[in-house]
């Protein structure tokens, strides 16, 4: 099971990312542990400047912009 942290501070872009990364791992059958993260502190705490940011299993994977469906993919299947 990956686990997935989406961080940012609740905009339009950070909402559309989280839903489609659930979106992927469920056309997918990926198993993910999804959570929000909207505390600036920890948001800051992984060096993301610009959000929404994607940590998979501790690491930053993405930060600024939603992130294309073929990159989410990929996440996913690594």
């Amino acid at each position: 099971m990956k686990e997935i942290k989406v961080l940012g501070t609740g905009c339009a872009n950070c909402k559309n990312t989280l839903a489609l990364i659930d979106q992927v791992a469920q056309a997918t059958g990926v198993e993910v542990k999804l959570e929000k993260v909207e505390d600036l502190r920890s948001i800051m705490s992984y060096g993301v400047m610009s959000t929404p940011g994607v940590v998979i299993d501790g690491k930053v994977v993405h930060a600024g912009g939603v992130p294309s469906r073929d990159k989410v993919e990929q996440w996913l299947s690594a």
